[in-house]
């Protein structure tokens, strides 16, 4: 559920000016479920419906909110894809090691599917060494995506597998990649979610450079939503705040 990594990350983007929620998707399950089955109880209509309750959660707050955007990891990463096919709230999609796009979860069709209903930049972020998402599912899912006239950019971390965000699982954790892959996606939102236009690659870097001598003081009452991480597969829902 919602552990110590996905409290940090929420906490991290709060200290970035966003507001932050973090639904659990086990929520529906008993405490006494068997953690090595919990995460394949999932559902997608159900995860959906959790990331739904997250922006309806945001909006309810007494913040200026207009704009959403999504972030997952892991399971949560497959959960951005699929939000930001089906979701029209979101101006912006990113991805850290989404897999198992082709499996299904209940009755619903595969992320892959649904690729089609894309409708904002989307970035990603995967280990070369990671192996679900493979190097070649990655290639397959931005061929689609490229296919279908979507907007992406995937960045991949060599010498790097599975979870390399995860500080609490030493073996895992890559501090360049999980380091360098934040700081893409900090700068990839400002544009997608807080200035609502498409990024490019020298954009990027002047928002970036200009977040951090302040520019994004002025940026208030924008929004985006963010999703969770792990194999905890918590999902958090983030908006720039009204005051930062």
């Amino acid at each position: 559920g919602v552990d110590e990594s996905i409290q940090d990350m929420v906490n991290r983007l709060h200290r970035e000016g966003y507001v932050a929620a973090a639904p659990d998707f086990y929520h529906r399950q008993s405490p006494d479920e068997d953690p090595a089955k919990r995460s394949g109880l999932l559902r997608d209509n159900e995860m959906l419906a959790d990331i739904e309750a997250a922006i309806t959660r945001v909006k309810g707050l007494n913040i200026p909110i207009s704009r959403f955007g999504v972030v997952g990891f892991c399971l949560g990463g497959r959960a951005s894809f699929l939000a930001a096919s089906v979701i029209n709230e979101f101006k912006a999609s990113a991805v850290f090691y989404g897999g198992n796009m082709t499996v299904a979860r209940g009755d619903s069709p595969v992320p892959f599917d649904r690729l089609s209903g894309i409708q904002c930049p989307l970035i990603g972020f995967f280990g070369a060494d990671d192996t679900n998402p493979s190097p070649a599912d990655v290639a397959k899912v931005s061929a689609e995506l490229t296919r279908l006239g979507k907007w992406h950019e995937f960045h991949s971390y060599r010498d790097t597998g599975h979870a390399f965000h995860n500080f609490s699982e030493k073996d895992r954790y890559r501090e360049r990649a999980a380091r360098g892959s934040w700081h893409e996606m900090l700068a990839f939102f400002l544009f997608a979610v807080a200035a609502a236009v498409t990024p490019g690659p020298s954009n990027l870097l002047v928002m970036a450079a200009g977040a951090r001598a302040g520019l994004a003081g002025g940026l208030r009452c924008l929004a985006g939503v963010v999703v969770g991480m792990g194999l905890l597969i918590g999902v958090a829902a983030f908006g720039l705040a009204g005051v930062l």
